[in-house]
């Protein structure tokens, strides 16, 4: 059975959809944009969208009794495929140690202007 998992740590959903669902030992993260919860804006430049988006995933991560060590799978979106290498440097700060397989892609344009959007997969880990 799919249980939604929701935190005021992270912005809410801006459509019809759940922030993430954990089913069968798995957690699939809605894509994450760099919205503050707190304040309800977006930072301005990649690194600092990058370091909100990745904040936000934490807290559902968090939410949900999960750390990034159990990320198995993201997909970034990117405004700019130029901004790739800025965003890479603060992404490897989340996953420095078993990075998990990721794919990034420009993209056309992101909801209410953002630079960045993350989705995420993650799955316990077998010890």
């Amino acid at each position: 059975m799919k249980k939604i998992i929701s935190t005021d740590n992270a912005p809410k959903a801006i459509g019809p959809y759940s922030q993430a669902i954990y089913f069968n030992g798995q957690l699939f993260i809605s894509g994450q944009l760099p919205i503050d919860p707190a304040t309800g804006k977006m930072p301005e430049g990649i690194a600092a969208q990058t370091e909100q988006a990745l904040k936000n995933i934490k807290a559902i991560l968090e939410e949900a009794k999960f750390t990034f060590d159990d990320v198995v799978k993201s997909t970034v979106l990117l405004k700019d495929i130029k901004n790739f290498a800025a965003m890479n440097e603060v992404y490897g700060k989340y996953y420095s140690v078993k990075p998990p397989a990721r794919a990034a892609y420009e993209v056309a344009n992101l909801p209410l202007g953002a630079l960045i959007e993350i989705e995420t997969i993650a799955m316990r880990v077998c010890k």
